[in-house]
C-alpha cells in the first residue's frame, strides 16, 4: 500500500508519533479525531489510526475479545503481530515522508490490559522498545474504571466486553498509572473534549512551532 503525502503540506523534520491511552470510555478516539483534523487544518499531513488494526492480526484480535478462545500469551503474540505489520505499513513510512501519526492505542494498552490477565506489564513494555518506534508523545486519559463502563453502557449502547468488566478495568487503572516514561502526558479525562483537546494542542505547540 503506497502512503504518500497529499501536495502542499508542511513536512515535519522527523515526523511527528502521537499516541492516545487509556480505558475504553475515556474519550481517546475522540481527541484523536480532534487533533489529526486541527494538524490537517495547519497545514500538516495528519494520519488517524488504531490498534488493533482493521489487518488480518488485528481482526483475529477483535474476534477474540468476543469469543475468548485465545490464552493470553496466544493473544499477546497476536498483538505484537498486527503492531509490527502496523509499523512497517503505515507508521514508519509515514514518519519517514514527514507526516504525523495520532494513534488511538499502542504498546501501552498492551501492557495494560495483558498486564490485567497475569504477564509482566513492564516486561511488555521492554520488549516492545526494542523494535517499536518511540512516541513523541503518550497522552493517557484518565477516567475511573466506573465511569469507562458508565460512559460505554450509557453514552454507546454497547455491553461491556470481557476486557471491560470491573475488576478487569481497575487492574488496568492502576498498571496505566504505574506506568512512568518521560514522553507520557496523564490528562483528566472527564474534562469536557474541547477544554482537554486546547490542553493537548498548548502541550504540542513546542513540537510544531505552532501557535
Amino acid at each position: 500500500m503506497t502512503h504518500t503525502p497529499p501536495p502542499h503540506t508542511t513536512p515535519l523534520p522527523n515526523g511527528l508519533f502521537i499516541v492516545f491511552e487509556g480505558l475504553d470510555g475515556s474519550g481517546k478516539t475522540t481527541q484523536c479525531n480532534m487533533l489529526c483534523e486541527a494538524l490537517q487544518q495547519r497545514g500538516f499531513w495528519a494520519t488517524f489510526t488504531k490498534e488493533p488494526t482493521d489487518g488480518p492480526w488485528g481482526q483475529k484480535l477483535r474476534q477474540n475479545f468476543q469469543t475468548r478462545d485465545l490464552s493470553v500469551e496466544e493473544e499477546l503474540e497476536l498483538f505484537i503481530r498486527d503492531r509490527k505489520q502496523h509499523i512497517a505499513e503505515l507508521i514508519q513510512p509515514t514518519l519517514q515522508q514527514g507526516g504525523a501519526i495520532v494513534q488511538d492505542r499502542y504498546y501501552l494498552s498492551t501492557a495494560a490490559y495483558q498486564g490485567s490477565r497475569g504477564l509482566d506489564p513492564q516486561q511488555i513494555i521492554a520488549d516492545h522498545q526494542t523494535f517499536a518506534p518511540t512516541p513523541h508523545r503518550i497522552y493517557i486519559l484518565d477516567i475511573s474504571p466506573e465511569l469507562g463502563i458508565q460512559r460505554i453502557t450509557e453514552g454507546r449502547g454497547e455491553q461491556p466486553n470481557a476486557f471491560e468488566q470491573l475488576e478487569s478495568l481497575q487492574r488496568c487503572h492502576e498498571i496505566f498509572a504505574s506506568i512512568n516514561l518521560p514522553n507520557i502526558r496523564r490528562l483528566d479525562g472527564t474534562l469536557a473534549p474541547a477544554e482537554l483537546h486546547a490542553q493537548i494542542l498548548q502541550d504540542l505547540t513546542p513540537l510544531l512551532n505552532i501557535a
